[in-house]
């Protein structure tokens, strides 16, 4: 293997671990040209991707084959007219044509847009006009292009359409998969900077419309760090994050870091997940390193895990949303593995983490990745005690850290609002242990202030997730009149539970017992499910009953 990561980074290790973080690039720099052609030409029968999908069909990629099918279809898009600098959203659930066409976008200087298949048409129509959409490129699977043709008249910015995976919705679809294989495999090098945006996101919050955050071409070597030191990828073995390619946990875990490493990865292409048919997949593709938000591995304990194999498994990862010690627990006894949690934004990469060499302590989020300068401070701003809550926020006096976010795409404002006097404000809430280890709070509107007492939701909802009735939870606070406010749990039971009053009391005496009295929900309701973002986070907002205040 060639190494390819080092030539773009210096690392600083004391003690056998890492400490400092400092990239090194050309002015030029792009992922596509300077590292997929790169590993290509030294290694082209190298192994990229392993593909499957629910109907049995399988496909492995070389990296020879993912650079030549990302020219083939940057020649594709420069045909009709995309060019340097337009904006393209890319809707492909796990297809094996999001690689193709993400990387084209990078060859051309294009800036791609990555979207779940779960828009409709006022996505779209929002999406298309906010970031003045040029074309799209979506999967001819579902009522996707259905509402891509309800939006069009109301985009006039859209000019072109690509169906993949079968014909488009009528003739104004251009055929990608039959087009694609037209074309040239060689695709000259474009005059691309670093600096250059590269992607665009739009981050689903629990208040607002979706923000737009952009990043440029250096985006892709702040996962060096995430894949090598978070994830521990084998480059000769293969390395599964779930996550559809419209959210950035793709990023993250399914395409940057990895093969910056020259690790493959592993892509199932499943409609819906379900636990019975993802866990066998592990020991039938021998899958090394493993990746998930908390709610999979809830989902994975909820199976008898015990019959299935997974020992091929060596290291295993979480982030998108706080890890319950409960589930850490019982995802080491069934495998013996320590779930490494990490923390980081749609804005940032891995921020903080449990790092390889670290012993993680269950629910914390680790502690600063190398690279970014962590703080917690209060509302004024300034730095808070040990064992103080605080907004996490990150230094930036001495330049935006590798990874970081540009701003908010064409929306100065906006992007003052969080990130001034060289601070950027993640709107998250933790605290920080005499060891130096973060323990997630909440984010800052989501704090509940209770007759003088700042309580945050996660560490109530982590104590009832252990109870077996609950399925989900999510804690907000509710008006009161003599305290301000009072503690609520509105909780998804599980299957087999019912709700009543003597399971409220049950539940209530519980959290007495295992945290702080005055923290125990006073009011306790039970909902069939609970209302979230299109990316799946808790809306705490419309639990509180306030959503016409945002």
């Amino acid at each position: 293997m060639l190494n390819i990561h080092q030539k773009f980074c210096k690392e600083t290790f004391h003690d056998g671990k890492l400490v400092d973080f400092k990239p090194v690039y050309e002015d030029n720099f792009n992922f596509s040209y300077d590292v997929i052609d790169e590993i290509a030409k030294a290694e082209p029968d190298r192994r990229a991707m392993v593909w499957c999908d629910s109907h049995g069909n399988e496909r492995t990629f070389t990296f020879g084959d993912i650079s030549r099918y990302s020219s083939k279809a940057a020649n594709l898009f420069k045909s009709v007219g995309i060019k340097k600098g337009d904006t393209v959203v890319l809707v492909m659930k796990r297809h094996y044509q999001f690689w193709f066409s993400c990387l084209a976008l990078h060859k051309i200087g294009a800036v791609g847009i990555p979207a779940t298949n779960l828009l409709t048409k006022k996505d779209y129509v929002y999406r298309f006009n906010a970031a003045h959409v040029t074309a799209v490129v979506a999967t001819s699977d579902g009522e996707v292009q259905e509402h891509i043709a309800a939006a069009e008249p109301e985009s006039p910015s859209l000019k072109f359409k690509f169906s993949v995976k079968g014909k488009g919705l009528d003739d104004s679809w251009i055929d990608f998969d039959g087009e694609i294989e037209k074309q040239s495999d060689v695709f000259p090098r474009e005059n691309i900077l670093a600096t250059d945006p590269m992607l665009l996101y739009f981050t689903s919050g629990t208040t607002g419309m979706p923000k737009m955050v952009y990043h440029d071409n250096t985006y892709p070597l702040g996962h060096i760090i995430t894949a090598k030191y978070w994830h521990n990828v084998d480059p000769d073995g293969l390395h599964l994050t779930i996550s559809d390619t419209g959210w950035m946990k793709a990023m993250w875990g399914k395409l940057y870091g990895q093969w910056l490493m020259e690790a493959a990865i592993f892509v199932c292409d499943f409609d819906k997940f379900t636990p019975s048919d993802l866990l066998p997949l592990f020991a039938k593709y021998n899958i090394t390193t493993f990746c998930a938000p908390p709610t999979i591995y809830r989902f994975f304990i909820q199976e008898d895990l015990s019959k299935y194999d997974l020992t091929s498994l060596k290291y295993v990862t979480t982030a998108g949303e706080a890890l319950n010690p409960e589930v850490y627990n019982r995802i080491y006894e069934a495998t013996g593995l320590k779930l490494m949690e990490a923390f980081g934004q749609t804005e940032t990469t891995l921020t903080l983490g449990n790092l390889v060499g670290s012993t993680p302590k269950p629910g914390s989020m680790g502690k600063p990745s190398p690279g970014y300068e962590v703080e917690l401070v209060d509302a004024e701003g300034n730095p808070v005690e040990t064992g103080v809550v605080g907004e996490v926020v990150l230094k930036t006096e001495h330049g935006k850290p590798c990874g970081m976010f540009n701003g908010y795409y064409q929306n100065p404002e906006l992007t003052k609002s969080v990130w001034y006097n060289n601070l950027y404000h993640t709107g998250d809430t933790a605290w920080k242990d005499e060891d130096g280890y973060y323990w997630y709070v909440g984010r800052t509107d989501d704090i509940i202030k209770s007759s003088g007492y700042r309580i945050g939701p996660f560490e109530i909802e982590s104590v009832i997730m252990e109870m077996p009735c609950c399925a989900e939870c999510a804690i907000t606070g509710v008006p009161d009149p003599i305290r301000g406010q009072v503690v609520k749990a509105t909780i998804v039971l599980a299957n087999g539970f019912e709700p009543s009053e003597e399971l409220k009391k049950e539940i209530q005496t519980y959290v007495k017992k295992q945290t702080a009295p005055y923290k125990y929900p006073r009011v306790v309701e039970f909902v069939d499910e609970l209302p979230k973002t299109i990316s799946g986070k808790i809306r705490r907002v419309e639990i509180r009953g306030d959503e016409k205040k945002n």
